[in-house]
C-alpha cells in the first residue's frame, strides 16, 4: 500500500514511517524541510516535500492511505494552531477526497468532540482540532479518529483502553503505542468510519479495536 504520512518528523511520526515500511508498505514522509531528508530515508521512507501551511495541494498521486499525526506544538500560538491543526488538515482531507484516497487515519486529542469543557490554554487546540474531525468525518473517505489521552515518551506496552468516550481523561498514552495502534486501524475494517478516545491500558491493541461499540 502507497501511505503518505503528514506529520512524519514529530516523535509520533517517526514510530509510524518506521512500523509502516516494516511492514512493507510504500510510505512517502512528508517533511517542511529538505534537510529532514536522509533522517526519513534512513527509516525507510520516501521523503516528499510539503507545507501544510503554505501548499493547497500535496504529492497524493497514487496514495491509498493518509496518516495525519501533524502538530503544531503547545507554545506556537493560536495562528499557528489554526493554520497547521486546522486550516492545514482540511486542505489535506480535501486534497485526498480530489485524489480518491481510500482511507484517512487522522490523531486527534481527547477534547476534541467538546472544546468547550477543556482547559482555556488549550481551547484553540481543541477548536482546531474538533473542526478537522468534522471535515474528515464528513468528506467521503474512510476514516479513523484517534482522540488520544496525554501523549508521552515512555516505551510503549502493547495494551490500551478504547471508547467511543472515557470516564478517566486523566490517562497518558505512549507515542509509540499510539503509532502501533494507527498501524493497526489500517488493517481492522471494524476500526472504519469510527472515532473513538484511546489511552494506555490492559487489552492487546487488536483485541481492543475489534471490541470497539458498532455505533
Amino acid at each position: 500500500m502507497k501511505i503518505l504520512v503528514a506529520g512524519s518528523h514529530g516523535k509520533v511520526g517517526h514510530h509510524l514511517v518506521k512500523m509502516l515500511s516494516q511492514k512493507g508498505h510504500e510510505v512517502l514522509a512528508m517533511i517542511r524541510d529538505s534537510s529532514q531528508a536522509d533522517e526519513m530515508q534512513q527509516l525507510g521512507s520516501k521523503p516528499v516535500v510539503a507545507d501544510l501551511e503554505k501548499d493547497k495541494t500535496f504529492p497524493l498521486e497514487g496514495v491509498n492511505a493518509v496518516f495525519f499525526v501533524a502538530c503544531s506544538g503547545p507554545d506556537t500560538g493560536e495562528d499557528k494552531t489554526r493554520a497547521v491543526d486546522e486550516k492545514g488538515a482540511i486542505k489535506l482531507i480535501e486534497d485526498a477526497y480530489k485524489h480518491k484516497v481510500q482511507r484517512f487515519i487522522m490523531l486527534s486529542s481527547i477534547g476534541a468532540d467538546d472544546p468547550r469543557k477543556g482547559p482555556s490554554d488549550l481551547k484553540p487546540y481543541l477548536e482546531a482540532k474538533h473542526q478537522a474531525d468534522k471535515e474528515l468525518k464528513f468528506s467521503g473517505i474512510l476514516f479513523t479518529i484517534l482522540r488520544a489521552s496525554r501523549l508521552t515518551n515512555d516505551a510503549g506496552t502493547g495494551k490500551i483502553r478504547v471508547a467511543d468516550k472515557l470516564e478517566n481523561h486523566d490517562g497518558s498514552i505512549s507515542r509509540e503505542d499510539v503509532a502501533k495502534t494507527m498501524v493497526a486501524c489500517l488493517d481492522i475494517r471494524h476500526t472504519e468510519n469510527k472515532v473513538f478516545e484511546l489511552t494506555s491500558g490492559d487489552s492487546p491493541i487488536a483485541d481492543a479495536l475489534v471490541n470497539l461499540p458498532l455505533v
